[in-house]
């Protein structure tokens, strides 16, 4: 354990050190969520009615915060594509090291990278009006759920860039399982209002569950209701939430879990046995 996690920390100063020598990485992953709490927030929010644009941006936030971690992770498999093509891997696996320091490593670093991000998005996010209400506990527990999914998600898109042939052909392909994913939930609209089978999907959907969890413990999650959060009590017993909804914490955690059990060692051993393309 302590030369995995020795290894790992080699690599992961690795991939920090090429953010330091590139910082148009961090400038663009950065500008990205920004773009989007403005955009949303303002356009969107437009659409929330007379007087309620600002309760429509604090119901927004959580969810701009969930899609950005899970885009965040895909820099994971990007990586991995990217150094697969030219060669690096096959270099790593020359060198006397544990064999999962190159994964832990990287999924490390952008880890770090998810927590720059979501510490730009929040002052972002209070510069325009979004509030935390319900303590900084409840706060700090949501932001550690949104890490610890993101973190799930980065194996998994680790795994995918071990098996796709081109960083151009990961990009592809994970964005046509993200873009739907984060959509089909409650990320940007409550998913009461949508139709029925779509209804299901999101309320099923983990990407509904970790912004579920993460607006209820902002305080953020009536923030859409003209009475605000003292009408929550109310219109909480209105709202046939499904279990995922109602046990949001419980199953975002269980997913991932279960992501990490089955990635984990799927990617090791796609990574042990892979070569350059």
């Amino acid at each position: 354990m302590s030369t995995l996690l020795a290894d790992a920390s080699t690599i992961a100063r690795r991939n920090l050190i090429k953010i330091k020598r590139v910082p148009d990485l961090i400038v663009f992953t950065t500008l990205q969520p920004i773009m989007f709490i403005l955009l949303f927030g303002y356009v969107f929010g437009s659409l929330a009615g007379s007087g309620n644009g600002a309760g429509y941006r604090e119901f927004l936030m959580a969810g701009i915060f969930a899609q950005t971690i899970i885009f965040g992770a895909t820099i994971t498999g990007s990586g991995m594509a990217e150094d697969m093509q030219k060669g690096v891997i096959d270099r790593f696996r020359t060198l006397p090291m544990h064999p999962g320091a190159v994964l832990m490593g990287r999924t490390f670093s952008d880890l770090l990278n998810n927590v720059i991000v979501l510490v730009v998005m929040t002052i972002t996010g209070l510069a325009i009006g979004w509030r935390i209400r319900d303590g900084l506990g409840h706060a700090l527990l949501a932001y550690a759920l949104m890490l610890v999914f993101a973190y799930a998600i980065s194996w998994v898109m680790a795994y995918i860039g071990l098996k796709v042939r081109a960083p151009e052909i990961f990009n592809n392909a994970t964005f046509m399982i993200i873009f739907p994913l984060t959509f089909i939930a409650n990320t940007f609209v409550p998913s009461e209002n949508m139709p029925a089978v779509l209804k299901t999907i999101a309320g099923w959907n983990p990407v509904s569950t970790i912004t579920h969890a993460a607006r209820e413990n902002f305080g953020n999650l009536f923030a859409l209701n003209p009475g605000g959060a003292s009408a929550g009590a109310a219109v909480r017993h209105r709202i046939e939430y499904t279990w995922a909804l109602q046990h949001a914490e419980i199953y975002t955690l269980a997913w991932s879990v279960a992501l990490l059990l089955i990635f984990v060692p799927l990617s090791i051993r796609t990574y042990q046995r892979s070569v350059a393309r």
